[in-house]
């Protein structure tokens, strides 16, 4: 992982475009890639109805509209980015739905039909802590060999009570789990977590942020609880039984999770948000800039940065464990 010192003076978080150019050695985009895949909590294997934040057409502009073969999806936004002079190397996120949820040689076909892309040299692969079975596992192991690789985890929070709220269909136990058969095969970890959920307030915020970092993930992706039409969680909202949080608040607890986080793990989100036709709330989330500036703002009010509660707490700030735990495999990526 990158050091801190070779991130741009004054960093306050360790940002994802600095750690994949430090890694690359020049500028990596991501590029959205639909395969098309369900998810187990709406097809029946662990449910029908889903998350009650979740609209897949929300989510992805590919659940809109007809559907491209993958390879035909990444050349096409990789010419997009290479007019703009933007990246001319890419890491193919399969982002919509669960992307490990399907046989093994359909997964396979479909990764390899993205890495040969010319310009790809990695994959993200975004799916849930209940669908990694120990051949989807060996799998990711193999491309992990074969070009750079990211394991993306929906955890949401580690409170059993929240998850089960949100109908996620899976535990923290199920999360915990995952992340420790991921990194015992050396595979890198992004976990997903929405700040602002009914019933948590910043304790149950902070205790979340710690109990992740006793994972040593290497990435976290922060999304602020946000209203889309069409979801359970919008019928509670014209019930008035759901207030997303303000952008202070919201930006408090960035703050309040970075803190715990060590320097290590790689920050690739601060804030989640919808097409303005599907989003109902909150509507401060449509300003990109602002979110972002809110959140230095208060970095730079309580004068902290990522990691600096984690540190005092004399947990190693490079593995996320107590200094007297041994060290985690090597990393296959």
């Amino acid at each position: 992982m990158a050091a801190e010192g070779s991130l741009p003076a004054g960093a306050r978080y360790h940002r994802l475009n600095n750690f994949l150019r430090l890694h690359f050695g020049g500028r990596v985009r991501k590029v959205s890639v639909d395969a098309g895949r369900g998810c187990p909590n709406r097809d029946g294997t662990r449910g029908r109805d889903g998350c009650v934040f979740c609209d897949p057409a929300s989510f992805s502009p590919s659940r809109r509209g007809r559907r491209l073969p993958i390879a035909e999806q990444v050349r096409q936004a990789i010419e997009r980015l290479r007019a703009s002079r933007r990246a001319e190397r890419f890491i193919a996120y399969f982002q919509p739905g669960t992307n490990t949820h399907g046989p093994v040689h359909q997964l396979r076909r479909d990764w390899d039909d993205a890495i040969g892309v010319d310009g790809v040299v990695g994959l993200a692969v975004g799916t849930r802590p209940d669908c990694l079975s120990d051949d989807v596992l060996e799998l990711l192991v193999e491309f992990a060999r074969r070009c750079w690789l990211s394991v993306e985890l929906g955890l949401q929070s580690s409170h059993d009570a929240s998850l089960i709220w949100m109908n996620r269909g899976h535990d923290w136990r199920a999360f915990a789990d995952a992340v420790e058969r991921c990194h015992r095969r050396g595979l890198r970890v992004v976990a997903h977590l929405i700040l602002g959920l009914p019933g948590e307030d910043t304790p149950e915020v902070i205790a979340t942020a710690e109990r992740v970092a006793q994972l040593a993930i290497e990435g976290v992706k922060l999304h602020n609880l946000h209203v889309v039409r069409g979801t359970p969680l919008a019928r509670m909202f014209a019930e008035g039984c759901v207030q997303p949080p303000t952008l202070p608040c919201y930006a408090g607890w960035v703050v309040d999770v970075l803190e715990r986080l060590p320097w290590s793990c790689v920050v690739e989100r601060l804030a989640g948000d919808a097409p303005p036709e599907y989003l109902l709330a909150p509507r401060w989330c449509l300003g990109r800039v602002a979110v972002r500036r809110a959140i230095d703002e208060e970095f730079r009010r309580r004068g902290t940065r990522q990691g600096a509660i984690h540190e005092k707490g004399g947990v190693n700030a490079r593995a996320g464990r107590s200094p007297t735990s041994p060290d985690p495999p090597d990393r296959v990526w």
